[in-house]
């Protein structure tokens, strides 16, 4: 789950390594390093490698540069997530060999890393971190070895061979980088079952984990598939498949790399990011949503008739945030469009699939394109379809995501782009927004196709949404202002209880995670009617419940459930539209009163603000919470 970046070309090294961890600092902020090869003329054609690491994030980093320089135009660097070992200095990458001359870095876990550490510590090698990355520059420096006894003089291609060959000995999920100072003018990368892509500039090379690292520098790459080893000099790139066999493959143009973003006059960028919700939605229904469409179908979605037909039920994987989106998603797919939906952690579903079903859609919802848990089960899942021989069972799927260009589209044929812009808070929100918005399409054309909903209905939700931006504008004003003041009566609160029922549950959820991600505080989301079956057991006065209780079957049910809690001294806040339960409520949290099936678009609104404001009235870092990173690209 960190970020890598690897150059090498005519400049100076160190400054492209920064800026493209800065891009990447979402993916880890817990250490950072570089290290950079500064090339020598003398006749032995080594070069002077140097290697600056830093506990915190990039800034401390970006210190240490400036004060002791790290010359060269052939450079690795990394920002950090910490998995194996704390986050302190000694475990920050690059990782480099015995030598001290080659230096890795890596994205990923390596999970027969224990075995591997006994077995060169049983030849003699030290290990100076508790990393599990360490490994990889010792058993390349014993390849290296190896061909240097043979008689073979350094170059980069005994350099990827060496890699190749330690790649066959490494079990789990990687991205690597590897720099050699005996040969200056050679990079090496090998990446399996996790994102590295090669960006092709003028003369020169610049490898990243993520398209954002690349901005500025060039908009044609050449994503790295699974299993392969590049060899980058400044005259080109020779690319290898596991086996070691020269593979020829054309790079590929970018649709468009994101604008470097700011927080304009926002105090942090999730605060802006909730903000850029009205325009995202307005955004999302002039694409997606245009009049001159029919009205019993009124969505523009980039498939074909028969990526819809003979579907006779969906499943959902996804993870944190995108799961409670699909949660919502299967609420309107099911109740609304009638097919049988099903949402699956997809950390879970890797190893606990559900007997196989014919005519499936399996729907992968993930943010950043790069969640390993999701794309590791859509992968699986894919194989076994394909295993299985009838065409029933023929793998179907499309990914939900805010990046395009990112692995789950290069590896899933369909793909909604839910085009929120980057989002560089960590907890999200406005991408929330646009995964709800495309589970709202999806509902609407498969409700058409089936003609599981009448003209009117279908028609009546489609101007709902289309009323949406300008809802959500005046929504989040003046839930700006609410917040910030109902937030002081949380500066002492240790837990909190969030309620909601139906299609409003899945927003509980994410209310409960909103507030943990950002202002450390425990909270737990529950189906309402369920408070009486054991959490009723925590309440007391110092434990607040937040209650959604929006117009629709169970309005009534809601209501009676937030007055028990009342009843144990609980706090109660709700969020609900104006005069229809003011007195239940010790205070309230306004939204329109909307159908029922738009009410989650609105109820999500004021958990977010909340979550903020506590956040910032604790004085806490909004957008890079401890312990968590934007992209998880670990299992």
């Amino acid at each position: 789950m960190c970020g890598i970046v690897a150059v090498i070309g005519s400049r100076d090294a160190a400054p492209l390594l920064l800026e493209g961890l800065k891009q990447l600092e979402y993916r880890g902020y817990d250490s950072a390093g570089l290290a950079t090869i500064e090339f020598s003329s003398q006749a032995s054609n080594n070069g002077s490698l140097t290697c600056l690491r830093a506990g915190g994030k990039l800034v401390n980093l970006n210190s240490l540069v400036d004060r002791d320089g790290a010359p060269g135009q052939l450079g690795i660097g990394h920002t950090r997530w910490a998995t194996h070992g704390k986050p302190e200095e000694k475990n920050a990458h690059p990782h480099r060999d015995s030598s001290g001359g080659l230096a890795v870095v890596q994205n990923g876990i390596i999970e027969n890393h224990r075995y591997l550490r006994k077995e060169l510590e049983s030849e003699g090698v030290s290990f100076l971190s508790d990393t599990d990355t360490e490994v990889i520059p010792h058993l390349i420096a014993r390849q290296l070895q190896l061909s240097l006894a043979e008689g073979m003089s350094p170059s980069g291609s005994i350099l990827v061979e060496a890699v190749r060959k330690v790649s066959l000995e490494l079990k789990g999920a990687y991205a690597l980088a590897v720099i050699w100072d005996k040969t200056p003018e050679s990079l090496v990368v090998a990446r399996r079952q996790a994102p590295l892509l090669i960006g092709l500039g003028e003369g020169e090379f610049l490898c990243a984990s993520d398209t954002p690292a690349l901005a500025g520098f060039t908009r044609t790459i050449l994503p790295m598939e699974d299993g392969e080893v590049a060899l980058l000099t400044p005259l080109g790139i020779e690319l290898y498949d596991i086996r070691g066999e020269r593979q020829q493959r054309s790079p590929s143009l970018l649709n468009g790399l994101e604008d470097v973003v700011t927080k304009r006059n926002f105090r942090h960028f999730m605060l802006k990011e909730i903000y850029e919700q009205p325009e995202k939605a307005k955004l999302w229904v002039d694409r997606h949503l245009p009049y001159g469409l029919p009205a019993s179908s009124p969505i523009a979605y980039p498939f074909e008739n028969s990526f819809y037909e003979g579907i006779e039920r969906i499943q959902i994987l996804a993870c944190g945030t995108s799961r409670h989106a699909g949660m919502v998603g299967a609420y309107l797919l099911e109740q609304f469009a009638g097919i049988p939906t099903s949402v699956f952690y997809a950390s879970e579903f890797r190893y606990s699939a559900p007997p196989l079903a014919p005519n499936t859609l399996t729907i992968g919802v993930t943010q950043s394109g790069e969640t390993a848990d999701t794309l590791a089960a859509l992968a699986m899942e894919s194989r076994r379809r394909k295993s299985h021989g009838n065409p029933a069972f023929a793998p179907r799927q499309l990914g939900i995501t805010n990046r395009s260009e990112s692995s789950i589209a290069r590896q899933v044929p369909n793909i909604l782009d839910i085009g929120s812009g980057i989002e560089v808070g960590v907890a999200a929100t406005k991408t929330f927004l646009g995964q709800l918005l495309a589970f709202y399409g999806l509902a609407l054309t498969f409700a058409s196709r089936r003609k599981s909903r009448s003209v009117e209905e279908i028609t009546t939700m489609a101007n709902e949404l289309r009323n949406l931006p300008s809802q959500l504008f005046s929504l989040i004003e003046k839930h700006d202002q609410l917040s910030i003041s109902l937030s002081q009566m949380f500066s002492e609160t240790q837990n909190v209880i969030f309620l909601g029922r139906g299609i409003n549950y899945p927003i509980a959820l994410e209310g409960a995670l909103k507030l943990k991600e950002i202002s450390y505080i425990h909270a737990e989301g529950y189906p309402a009617g369920e408070m009486k079956h054991g959490p009723i057991a925590l309440l007391e006065k110092r434990v607040p419940v937040i209650s959604i209780a929006t117009p629709g079957v169970v309005f009534e049910k809601v209501l009676s459930n937030a007055q028990e809690a009342k009843a144990r001294d609980a706090k109660l806040i709700g969020v609900a539209p104006n005069g229809l339960a003011e007195e239940v409520f010790d205070a309230l949290l306004p939204i329109p009163e909307v159908s029922e099936w738009m009410s989650p678009l609105f109820s999500v609104i004021p958990m977010q603000l909340l979550s903020y404001h506590i956040a910032a009235n604790r004085g806490l870092d909004i957008d890079q919470p401890r312990n968590l990173a934007k992209s998880v690209t670990v299992e």
